[in-house]
């Protein structure tokens, strides 16, 4: 018993360290975006991060997959795509026209979006705390990207909806991962995800022109680069092993709420960056926020 008691702070205090330390890695990823769309296309910077990400990932778990079956093979594929292949594109379109801190909040739809996804696929129970929390979160999100787009004429606020596209694939996979991949190591759930996705992504690389760079959009171009190496290295390679394992020891909702503390860091950035956010855009975060609230209560 006292062994147990030990162990349940450990695991506590675990699972939010590598909350906190996701949020930071996590909020710091769309200003990269941003930086990077700077010398690269949407196609470019995306299938850009997902093949350096690989090979970061292939030289830490190329061990861990040995023993994987079939059926795991098949759900780490549909992972791969709904985790990383596509959000990393459509983040990257989504940012031509909106700003990183925007991109961040409406990122934090994800929580609700797990909790509906599990709902409606999985068949997880819900409390009416938590159908009010996904509606609050709903209407904070509307509002939102009203005021977004008020604030900012200039910019297409269209571009939301591929965000919102991504989190419904950020959120399936939450469940995925915990349902069908619970016995299966974080490294090596990553490792293979980036196996599926390598090739498409390789493809994507050399149509889009990324391995044709010419010597006048160099000063551009490796800045960008730069940006995207650090992305890739913090913000898919090392946070996928993280956030996975982060899954397996909390349940999906926890696990998402990485994104409470997101927006925060983005704004930092984006405020830094001489992005502009208005106070109504703040009100409507908050609304979002109190709606991941009640969503998460059990």
């Amino acid at each position: 018993m006292r062994s147990q008691k030990k162990m349940m702070p450990n695991k506590n205090l675990k699972k939010w360290s590598l909350l906190v330390l996701l949020s930071l890695i996590w909020g710091s990823s769309f200003i990269l975006i941003k930086k990077g769309l700077i010398g690269l296309t949407p196609m470019q910077l995306g299938s850009f991060r997902i093949v350096i990400s690989a090979l970061f990932i292939f030289m830490a778990g190329y061990k861990s997959i040995g023993k994987l079956s079939k059926t795991q093979w098949k759900w780490l594929a549909v992972s791969g795509g709904l985790g990383t292949f596509f959000p990393s594109f459509l983040f990257a379109y989504a940012e031509t026209e909106v700003d990183s801190a925007f991109a961040s909040i409406l990122n934090s739809l994800v929580p609700i979006n797990t909790f509906i996804i599990g709902l409606i696929i999985f068949r997880i129970k819900s409390s009416r705390a938590q159908i009010i929390g996904v509606i609050v979160g709903l209407i904070g999100a509307v509002f939102l990207i009203m005021e977004g787009a008020e604030l900012n004429p200039s910019q297409n606020y269209w571009y939301s909806g591929l965000i919102i596209l991504a989190t419904l694939m950020y959120a399936t996979n939450v469940n995925i991962i915990k349902k069908h991949l619970k016995g299966v190591r974080p490294i090596a759930i990553a490792t293979a995800n980036f196996v599926v996705i390598f090739i498409p992504a390789l493809l994507v690389l050399f149509y889009s022109g990324g391995l044709h760079r010419s010597a006048t959009t160099a000063v551009s171009f490796w800045p960008a680069i730069g940006c995207v190496v650090v992305l890739s290295l913090f913000g898919t390679a090392m946070a996928k092993v993280l956030f996975n394992h982060l899954i397996q020891i909390s349940t999906p909702v926890f696990a998402s709420s990485v994104t409470y503390l997101m927006p925060v860091v983005a704004l930092f950035w984006g405020l830094i960056d001489g992005e502009v956010f208005g106070w109504l855009q703040g009100c409507a975060a908050v609304v979002i926020l109190s709606g991941i609230y009640l969503a998460n209560k059990k």
